[in-house]
């Protein structure tokens, strides 16, 4: 309660101060440390087993919003310059190695997601095998407005919301609005580079900081490299997960909510300061019905990589059922078991099963991967075809002789496979359409494709997998797993 109540004072005292409109670099925040749980699901293992705890600070300053000089281009060279402050506190969670020699030197950084109403960690969720192994520092920030104070969700809900889920411990966080967002998510990120990075640290001593986020929050950081990062020069790299065509302006809305013409669809602009590799599902790609990334495409450069993923969905069995158990020692057959095709999602029943391919999973780790020895020594990741799109309006999907997505980073899952894994196709509820589908081959099918058998079809599967990994797209860590998953599915399909 005294933490509670001092970091209270510290948000009293900022809006007690009237700050005139400020430079591109704010002071740096207070940071008090808040001991008990935090609100935010980072899975059902034990984080302390694994070498890792667990700290929440609230963090308490003064933010900018901005203003666009000009027009918001499609190319997305935008030019921005501060405009109106304000005072918040937000709440900064730290995952972090507990035995500094395991410490990689990198901080890992998302910008949490609201899309249903609540802070989300999709990144860590998705992230966090790679995480863990390698030595990573990750901290979880609550950027935008309705994951503390509440609100309803861009779907539509209104979910447990920090003030809701705990107001003893959250009611003294205040959130001035989106359009802040910004340069809160700057100050965070400079909190790991400055004075305040023992307190959140302890004794690591990072050396590079790179800023994730999935989803609406892949769109938000795509606004924030655009607009943004030019003047902040905050982050040393940006893996940007799920993004569509659509962004927001740098108010924090989204062209969809707010009276505004063009551009509806923007790229990432042409004179990125630092590396990023952008991962797109099929879903992101096409326009269903959220504008899809395709219109947004652009070639990669020396600072850019975009690998789009075949056979692919937004959301799939690993967001909701295998992440939160993938400890890193969960038993395989328990992992297996969560792969399993499934229509049930949460209290809803989807039209067909979700997606159930692991290949988004381990290809974002190989992404992250690939970015952090990018920035370490300058050795850039592999590019990648994109996937193939009908000249058509609406672009469509080019599939294959067995209905899989041609082109994109291809994986074993898509090259040797034994489903029909999609982006898209799904419906029963109002999410169903990130969901994508997965549907197993009848045993004629597996038969046809593979007429010697399980011995076959490893034996084509682990050629795949190899091909893979040397072109950079899984990380041999993988390998062993990938390998026994796949031997237990196909023995359950056929």
């Amino acid at each position: 309660m005294r933490l509670v109540l001092i970091a209270f004072l510290v948000t009293t005292l900022a809006a007690c101060t009237t700050a005139p409109k400020q430079a591109s670099k704010s002071p740096e925040p207070a940071v008090v440390a808040v001991s008990g749980r935090p609100a935010l699901a980072l899975g059902s293992y034990n984080l302390e087993s694994l070498g890792y705890q667990t700290d929440e600070f609230f963090v308490s300053g003064v933010a900018s919003s901005y203003t666009l000089v000009g027009e918001p281009t499609a190319d997305g060279r935008w030019q921005a310059k501060p405009a109106d402050t304000a005072s918040y506190t937000t709440r900064i969670v730290v995952v972090r190695p507990s035995d500094p020699r395991k410490f990689n030197g990198t901080v890992v950084v998302e910008w949490l997601n609201v899309t249903g109403g609540v802070d989300a960690a999709g990144d860590w969720n998705a992230l966090h095998r790679e995480l863990i192994r390698s030595g990573f520092a990750y901290a979880a920030v609550s950027v935008q407005k309705v994951g503390i104070e509440g609100g309803k969700g861009v779907m539509g809900a209104e979910g447990a919301f920090l003030k809701k889920a705990d107001p003893q411990r959250y009611g003294t966080l205040n959130h001035p609005g989106d359009a802040f967002s910004f340069d809160m998510f700057s100050q965070a990120g400079r909190l790991f580079q400055g004075t305040a990075a023992g307190k959140l640290l302890g004794n690591l001593v990072p050396k590079r900081v790179i800023a994730v986020g999935e989803s609406q929050s892949a769109m938000f950081l795509t606004t924030y490299m655009n607009a943004i990062d030019p003047i902040a020069k905050t982050y040393d790299g940006f893996l940007i997960h799920s993004r569509f065509g659509i962004v927001p302006f740098v108010d924090g809305a989204f062209p969809t909510t707010r009276s505004a013409g063009p551009p509806k669809i923007v790229q990432f602009r042409p004179d990125l300061r630092v590396p990023v590799i952008a991962v797109i599902t099929e879903t992101d790609l096409v326009d269903r019905p959220i504008p899809g990334y395709h219109a947004a495409r652009r070639p990669d450069d020396k600072r850019l990589r975009v690998w789009e993923i075949a056979g692919t969905a937004h959301a799939d069995n690993y967001t909701f059922a295998v992440g939160p158990i993938d400890s890193g020692s969960a038993p395989l057959q328990t992992l297996a078991a969560a792969y399993a095709p499934t229509v049930a999602l949460r209290t809803s029943k989807l039209d067909k099963p979700m997606n159930f391919g692991p290949q988004h999973h381990y290809v974002v780790e190989a992404a992250l991967a690939q970015l952090d020895r990018w920035i370490r020594v300058n050795q850039a990741p592999p590019n990648a075809v994109p996937m193939e799109l009908s000249g058509g309006s609406p672009a469509e999907l080019v599939p294959d002789a067995n209905g899989l997505a041609k082109g994109g980073v291809r994986t074993p899952w898509v090259d040797v496979p034994t489903a029909h894994l999609s982006g898209i196709g799904n419906s029963g509820t109002p999410v169903a359409f990130l969901l994508g589908v997965g549907e197993p081959f009848d045993a004629p099918t597996l038969d046809r494709l593979y007429p010697g058998g399980k011995q076959d079809y490893m034996r084509r599967f682990e050629a795949s997998l190899a091909s893979a990994i040397r072109a950079g797209f899984i990380l041999p860590a993988d390998r062993r797993e990938i390998t026994d998953l796949a031997e237990i599915a196909y023995g359950g399909s056929h």
